[in-house]
């Protein structure tokens, strides 16, 4: 999916809070600034100068875009720490800084908010060449990450594994229930199954492969994240029972209408509002950012990834997880299919 960052403020800050990526595009941008307070720090003189812009056009973008720099390491400095600054700058420099002898403020960038600036500078063809760089970066680290492909990245989280051995026991459960409950029909259980997917975030199990580009072999449920997982064996195991006490109650099998209005009661209740919430937040906003896939039904939900959630599935953890599955395939498999 094309990515502009100049319009997209949540790819502008997904690429921000990633600090895998961050740390690469330093290494490769050849940055130099001030060293102040152990940070690389550059003026609005020096922003300008890089991106070859004037210094007023730098002003507007401050003025359009402060909270967003702010957040991103743009700060104005003043009194004690201003001195300090223009101290150090002078010191590594060997010349003054380029400001008036009675400045008592100047607004500084710090490496990120360097970077904020070129993704949101249409004006500068350099700004335009560290967009793509900044872009080939994040999608080199993700692919170096996951081996070239982004499907399992879900299985790097630490909870994926009981997550996924939970929900394969209740999803038992509900099968057993539509078989030995409902009236036979053979398209029964995918049916159904669409129903809860439909029911959590919006897709049929055909519309989220399509989505993600999964291969008509590929399980759809070893690519969920572990929330999803959990909220999918939730809403399993508590219909398994629902249809089993309905059975019981009428004597005979229960027709897919009559287990469809039950799956409509059970789907309204108040408790799964804020557990849904969360999990679409999860599925669409980790999707757009580790796997570039859009969920077009979910994109109210997405947010930019915090720092955490990179360091989940890009950081030395999830390497050592993904490791450690692949050793341990078979034993894993025997955990799945223990009754």
């Amino acid at each position: 999916m094309t990515k502009d960052l100049t319009t997209s403020k949540i790819d502008r800050q997904n690429i921000l809070n990633n600090e895998l990526a961050i740390n690469e595009i330093l290494k490769r941008s050849n940055f130099k600034g001030v060293i102040f307070e152990n940070k690389i720090i550059l003026t609005k003189e020096m922003i300008a100068t890089f991106y070859e812009v004037d210094e007023r056009t730098i002003d507007r973008y401050i003025a359009s875009f402060s909270d967003e720099l702010k957040l991103n390491g743009y700060e104005v400095l003043r009194g004690k720490r201003l001195k300090e600054f223009i101290f150090a700058y002078t010191n590594q420099f060997g010349s003054d800084i380029n400001v008036a002898t009675k400045t008592t403020i100047l607004g500084i960038f710090d490496f990120k908010a360097f970077l904020n600036i070129g993704m949101l500078l249409a004006e500068s063809e350099k700004a335009k060449i560290l967009r793509q760089m900044m872009l080939d970066i994040v999608i080199d680290l993700i692919n170096k990450k996951t081996g070239g492909s982004t499907k399992y990245i879900n299985q790097r989280d630490k909870d994926f594994i009981s997550a996924f051995l939970q929900e394969d026991n209740y999803r038992r459960q509900f099968t057993d229930a539509l078989k030995n409950y409902v009236v036979d029909d053979r398209y029964k259980y995918a049916h159904f199954t669409d129903l809860i997917y439909v029911s959590i975030f919006k897709e049929k199990a055909k519309e989220y492969k399509k989505i993600l580009d999964l291969k008509a072999s590929d399980k759809v449920r070893d690519t969920f994240y572990s929330e999803i997982l959990d909220i999918i064996a939730a809403y399993e195991c508590g219909l398994a029972d629902a249809i089993k006490e309905e059975y019981e109650k009428h004597g005979h099998l229960l027709s897919c209408q009559n287990v469809e209005a039950l799956f409509e009661e059970f789907a309204k209740m108040a408790l799964w509002k804020p557990l849904i919430h969360r999990g679409r937040i999860k599925m669409a906003s980790r999707d757009m950012a580790l796997r570039d896939a859009f969920h077009y039904q979910l994109s109210e939900y997405i947010q930019p990834l915090d720092q955490e959630e990179y360091k989940k599935f890009l950081g030395a953890a999830g390497d050592e997880l993904e490791r450690l599955m692949k050793e341990n395939q078979a034993v894993l498999q025997r955990l799945k299919e223990r009754e």
